[in-house]
């Protein structure tokens, strides 16, 4: 189990369990919750998952990243990992959906257009997301369907999965709207430093190969930097290095090739680079805990 997974499961069995806390739905990757006060702690808080929360009713002050951001009603707060909330203020009435998912999922969800995301949500910040009454609709549908499901009393099969399914489709929805948001034209936004660029520059390298096992030196060298350039660069403007970068997106693709295609084992290793399947077996048994065809059905 990961970092990322344990601080999820930490959340999950404490904080999430409180008295003023609703927790609709859970699991490694994943947790719905409806009116907590999990972000109202006096000490500040800095969650290791993407974060999307719906403005119900009331408003929210608070201090993102040590700057000001008010949360009104019919408002998304979309939030990235290693993101801090400080100095709290919540109208009486404040009430909010909320759902937590760790990067491992929302690349499954995204896959390609995960690039979007960054660029919104990393490189330009932006937080609060303002939607109109069409919108607003879509999303009360939304999470009002979604727990339908959650509390129906009758048992579904790949309940898991249907979950999953639901809320690829949402954040798809998301992303296709704040592609909206960008301008019309591809030129670089002036307002970006060079290490902006350069990071918008390697995610859309990763996530443009099919083969992305390669080591830093190969992604620096066709982006005409030093390796130690872009790990820092990443580093800055994620929390992780590009080395933790390609490996997440290496890992996903193994997942995603060994669970939702066809491909033998061995033409899964040829795809995706790795130099004979010997090589591939104890790659994934090293990151997953077990060889890849245990993996493809668990």
């Amino acid at each position: 189990m990961d970092r990322e997974e344990l601080t999820l499961n930490k959340i999950a069995e404490s904080q999430l369990t409180e008295a003023d806390a609703t927790v609709s739905y859970s699991d490694s990757d994943i947790i719905m919750i409806d009116n907590i006060r999990l972000l109202t702690e006096p000490s500040p808080n800095r969650l290791q998952m993407n974060m999307v929360v719906f403005c119900c009713k009331g408003k929210a002050n608070v201090d993102i990243d040590g700057t000001h951001t008010e949360l009104a009603e019919n408002r998304l707060l979309v939030c990235p990992p290693n993101t801090s909330f400080t100095n709290f203020m919540l109208s009486p009435e404040f009430e909010f959906n909320a759902i937590f998912v760790t990067n491992r999922i929302l690349q499954t969800f995204l896959r390609e257009k995960m690039t979007i995301w960054t660029d919104m949500f990393y490189i330009q910040r932006i937080h609060v997301i303002t939607i109109d009454e069409e919108d607003i609709a879509l999303m009360n549908h939304f999470f009002n369907m979604l727990r339908i499901f959650i509390y129906s009393k009758k048992t579904y099969n790949f309940h898991n999965e249907v979950m999953q399914s639901f809320l690829s489709g949402a954040f798809l929805c998301l992303c296709g709207l704040v592609k909206g948001m960008q301008p019309a034209d591809n030129n670089v936004d002036l307002r970006h430093s060079s290490s902006d660029e350069l990071f918008q520059q390697f995610l859309e390298l990763l996530g443009s190969l099919p083969v992305k096992h390669r080591p830093v030196e190969w992604y620096a060298d066709e982006l005409c930097v030093s390796p130690k350039y872009l790990t820092t660069v990443c580093k800055n403007k994620s929390g992780k290095t590009a080395i933790e970068w390609i490996r997440e997106q290496v890992l996903e693709d193994i997942r995603y090739n060994l669970k939702q295609t066809d491909l033998s084992i061995k033409q899964i290793c040829n795809k995706l680079g790795f130099p004979n399947p010997s090589f591939f077996g104890k790659y994934v048994k090293e990151h997953f805990g077990m060889p890849p065809a245990q993996l493809r059905y668990v």
